[in-house]
């Protein structure tokens, strides 16, 4: 049977269509070694990337460190003004800061590679850039995000996260901002207790749950909640930040063993507004192909309930 499936407060909808599906081991991908001529990222070449702003560091030398991109997809002293020609041509200069974390000096180690410790060592890295950027002029949001493997947009095999600070508002936070002020009170809080009991449950703790969503747009897609109405990961105390390292490594050890791409982002409330923060992980073995494009509907070949077995056991 296949099964349509509708977002928790979102008008997106899902298809679950198991039987067109593959085992989980015909999924995973060879691993191949691939190699840089020459690692930015790494010990010995910091001067390579541009200035450091900050790092954390251990006995020998850095743990983690960040700093500005590169190759920026905004600007910094472009002005965040509307220019609008016409009925249909509005446009901006990109204003806002882009950034990199890289997550360990170890080349050869990926996020799913990383111990809870060095996992809270990047979680506190995160908290640090939000709380700079989301204080600075004109920004209205700051879009944290990783990509892991080709497929999920990887173009640096040093493991890191990027941080880009806009003068807008993407376009899905504002829909689940709108969705959720029609309700009394936080869905996402309502939803947190159902899924607790559901068989979508993949692991709960005092502060964290993770679990796959009932109506997912990619397969074996999990998501990461606080159980305390947060807004953003910046309000998090020190216990919650352990158990949110211990919730990525939960999901992401599983995801490295099968070799599968994958993104994880951060959704949160932006200033004046009230959005449960939250992070979403969507691994990338699954193409969006005309029906998704068209439809922004989603086809699934495995359930949200099977992905979240695969990732208990």
């Amino acid at each position: 049977m296949i099964e349509l499936r509708k977002d928790y407060i979102l008008d997106r909808w899902s298809y679950i269509a198991a039987d067109r599906g593959k085992r989980i081991n015909q999924f995973e991908k060879d691993k191949k070694d691939k190699k840089d001529v020459i690692c930015f990222f790494c010990p010995g070449n910091e001067k390579l990337t541009p200035p450091e702003l900050g790092r954390i560091s251990n006995n020998k030398s850095w743990q983690v460190r960040w700093f500005e991109n590169k190759f920026p997809a905004v600007d910094g002293f472009s002005i965040a003004k509307l220019r609008k020609v016409n009925k249909f041509y509005t446009s901006s200069q990109a204003y806002g800061f882009h950034e990199v974390i890289a997550e360990t000096p170890d080349h050869k180690k990926q996020f799913s590679d990383l111990k809870e410790k060095e996992i809270r060592d990047v979680l506190l890295a995160y908290i640090n850039r939000m709380n700079d950027l989301t204080k600075r002029k004109k920004i209205k949001y700051v879009q944290l995000f990783k990509n892991s493997g080709t497929e999920a947009g990887t173009s640096i095999i040093h493991s890191h996260t990027q941080l880009v600070a806009t003068a807008i508002v993407p376009r899905l936070v504002k829909e689940k901002i709108k969705a959720r002020e029609k309700y009394k009170k936080c869905p996402y809080c309502d939803i947190i207790k159902k899924e607790e009991k559901s068989e979508r449950l993949i692991f709960s703790d005092d502060n964290f749950i993770v679990f796959a969503p009932y109506a997912p747009r990619y397969n074996y897609e999990a998501w990461i909640f606080p159980k305390k109405h947060h807004k953003n990961i910046t309000e998090l105390k020190e216990n919650e930040i352990n158990s949110l390292a211990k919730s990525f490594r939960v999901i992401t050890a599983k995801l490295g063993a099968m070799n599968f791409p994958y993104n994880f982002y951060l959704h949160y409330s932006p200033k004046g507004k009230d959005l449960h923060f939250h992070f979403e992980i969507t691994p990338r073995i699954n193409k969006w192909a005309g029906f998704e494009l068209a439809t922004e509907s989603f086809i699934i070949i495995t359930s949200p309930e099977d992905a979240a077995k695969f990732y208990r056991e």
